[in-house]
């Protein structure tokens, strides 16, 4: 008797549940050349989401820029792994871990920001913070440290924007917006010399983890982009602005193709130097991810960038909103997941807010504290709110986070009164 016909569909499913999907390799290379000593890195390869299970393993990769001192650089590589980590909800699968990562990016911003402010030190640094799970790269970024991919295509695309006051005028009108000056420094004369600084503090960035002498209106919120490789990988380069200043992001990619990502890193530092000097702190990491059956990743020839792919791969405006728009690129190598860069903390927190259900208390979206609702306010709350006169929308924020939210948007710290009499309006 001839064995029962399958049906091909039937057959297909089989084969797709039995083929396990290989993660790719991640292999990578650091170098770095001192000038003021405030650069810090920090590379983790062996993270898990599930700990104990090397099944759910992802790397984390991040470049810490300080100004003004070393002490909000180290805090931030100490505890802002620990602080994203924290904001990302438990028992769910790598799906949904994904999906919740940019929101718990700009929660572990916010807080390290917050713990920081808190020890009443001035320094401040910029962060590129990288995280590779399996062929999907999410970076988010506050400052001008980059991180650049060169995929198999030789296109170059630029996974972070730049937050400095010169070159990004959306960020400009922010500030002015929220309380700050926008102006160069003057000189015995009346002449103004030098890039575009934000007063008072002079700082030439618009948003930053610390610079607590500044003013609120620099801001923690990074903008994250999140994207998938396709099986045939690609090389990130994640450097301080002492790499940017000198290379831009081609020269950077094709002066380290076809080499391992240990001497890329090398030379990418060494080409800055031969082109600039050393002027500021330069660092540079180099992270190859390697399909599973390559030793290294091939090289390429530089194809030339149409008009579709630059669109596509070029400079992002500060406030896009490209929410899991699951774009492909026009050389088909990359797609787009996740994108925005909106510097209001209600618009990158969503709706959605926890409560433990078994004791009625709320957890706060940004420090990720129990509280009970009557002792803060949700996000999207106005500065008079009641809860008892209007429902809550919007993730809840305790009272010191609801603070530092209505400080990032130019809001008096007056206008908060809890919980709200009649004569509150006596307060203002």
């Amino acid at each position: 008797m001839k064995p029962p016909l399958v049906p091909l569909a039937t057959l297909l499913g089989r084969e797709l549940r039995n083929v396990k999907v290989e993660k790719p390799f991640v292999k990578f290379g650091q170098a770095a050349l001192a000038k003021k000593g405030e650069d810090y890195f920090l590379i983790k390869s062996d993270c898990e989401r599930v700990p104990g299970n090397p099944e759910t393993s992802f790397s984390v990769f991040a470049i810490f820029d300080g100004h003004n001192g070393i002490s909000a650089a180290i805090f931030a590589k100490e505890n802002l792994l620990g602080n994203v980590l924290s904001a990302i909800p438990q028992g769910i699968n790598r799906e949904e871990w994904l999906q919740a990562l940019p929101r718990a990016l700009v929660a572990g911003f916010v807080k390290t920001d917050i713990e920081f402010q808190q020890k009443g030190e001035t320094s401040g640094t910029t962060v590129t913070f990288v995280v590779i799970d399996g062929w999907t790269v999410t970076v988010a970024s506050v400052g001008d440290s980059r991180c650049i991919l060169d995929t198999q295509g030789g296109v170059v695309s630029l996974l972070t924007v730049d937050h400095r006051l010169e070159e990004n005028a959306e960020e400009r009108e922010r500030v002015t917006a929220s309380g700050g000056e926008v102006g160069r420094l003057n000189v015995f004369g009346g002449n103004e010399v030098g890039p575009l600084r934000c007063w008072p503090g002079g700082l030439c960035l618009s948003r930053s983890i610390g610079d607590t002498d500044v003013g609120e209106f620099i801001v923690p919120i990074p903008h994250v982009k999140q994207v998938k490789l396709s099986n045939s990988g690609g090389r990130l380069i994640i450097a301080s602005d002492g790499i940017w200043d000198a290379l831009s992001s081609d020269m950077a990619a094709k002066s380290c193709r076809g080499l391992p990502a240990e001497l890329a890193a090398k030379l990418v530092v060494k080409e800055a130097l031969r082109s600039r000097g050393l002027k500021d702190d330069t660092t540079c990491l180099v992270v190859d991810i390697i399909p599973s059956d390559q030793p290294v990743l091939p090289s390429t020839p530089m194809k030339k960038q149409n008009a579709l792919s630059s669109f596509l791969f070029g400079k992002r405006s500060q406030t896009s909103t490209n929410k899991t728009t699951n774009k492909l690129s026009a050389v088909g190598v990359v797609e787009e997941l996740f994108e925005e860069g909106s510097a209001m903390l209600a618009e990158r927190l969503g709706k959605d807010f926890p409560m433990n259900t078994n004791s009625g208390l709320f957890k706060c979206a940004v420090c990720q504290v129990d509280q009970p609702p009557a002792e803060g306010l949700t996000v999207n709350s106005g500065p008079f709110f009641s809860p008892a006169s209007k429902p809550w929308e919007g993730p809840f924020l305790c009272t010191n986070c609801r603070k530092k939210k209505d400080a990032m948007e130019g809001k008096s710290a007056n206008m908060l009164c809890f919980p709200l009499p009649d004569e509150c309006h006596n307060c203002v």
